[in-house]
């Protein structure tokens, strides 16, 4: 039996989530994914696979590495299906996914990390001061956390983690076909097997039409040749059958 883990809408911490489930708003937490990973219904037939369904715009990046090393330390093969968009935070759970599928039509898309603080600048040269070294700690916190992001990035597609860190300075987005090509996803959702093999692939392949014509055909050749060598030799090859039916002719003309 297959565990099926949704992540829909925001990703939160579990105290946020008592908070959007009493109004009825869609959020994904830690306790969630946990309580299903470690719910058997058989305890003497585990289940062996899991699979996680995402469309999420994101949320809370230590919520999502949570979940990522949840998804990650699971006794099970993790298939993870991003059907819609896996953004910021949601991403990084995507990457848990031994496999990861992405629908034609949907969306990664990363960034660097972000905090949210209230008020401005302000005050004497001394609070202007306290402030500053304030946010050159904040920017090392975030460079730190950027990082992180980056290692989950960078477990699943191989890529050098200075070109992730790039990608998520410009906050990139990136479509299903590109997700295969840089190692994000494994495959695209409702492709036939054999379109995606040539798609993916960069050389001039031949098409298999192609191929399976020339083998039918060299089939043929071959028992043909193999039919005429089990011929027997009183009987008349093409050419003898063209002599004798030279003479034939012969012999009506003379009539």
């Amino acid at each position: 039996m297959t565990k099926t883990i949704d992540i829909k809408g925001t990703v939160v911490d579990d105290d946020t989530a008592a908070f959007y489930s009493f109004f009825g708003i869609p959020s994904a937490s830690p306790s969630a994914v946990s309580q299903i990973l470690n719910d058997d219904d058989d305890p003497e037939n585990p289940d062996t696979d899991v699979q996680v369904n995402i469309a999420s715009n994101g949320g809370d990046v230590f919520s999502a590495s949570e979940i990522f090393t949840l998804l990650k330390s699971a006794n099970a093969n993790v298939t993870v299906n991003i059907q819609g968009l896996a953004a910021s935070a949601a991403s990084v759970i995507a990457m848990a996914g031994d496999t990861v599928k992405i629908s034609p039509t949907a969306q990664i898309m990363i960034h660097q990390a972000a905090s949210y603080g209230s008020g401005g600048l302000g005050g004497n040269k001394d609070d202007l001061a306290n402030e500053i070294a304030d946010l050159s700690h904040e920017i090392d916190v975030l460079d730190g956390i950027d990082k992180s992001i980056a290692n989950a990035y960078e477990s699943k597609t191989g890529m050098p983690q200075g070109d992730l860190l790039n990608m998520m300075a410009k906050e990139t987005w990136i479509g299903a076909q590109e997700a295969v090509d840089k190692g994000f996803a494994d495959e695209i959702m409702f492709v036939d097997e054999k379109q995606a093999a040539f798609s993916n692939a960069t050389a001039n392949i031949v098409p298999k039409s192609a191929v399976n014509k020339l083998l039918n055909l060299l089939n043929k050749s071959e028992k043909t040749k193999k039919l005429e060598n089990s011929t027997n030799e009183s009987q008349p090859t093409d050419a003898l059958k063209q002599s004798k039916l030279a003479i034939l002719l012969g012999k009506e003309k003379e009539k």
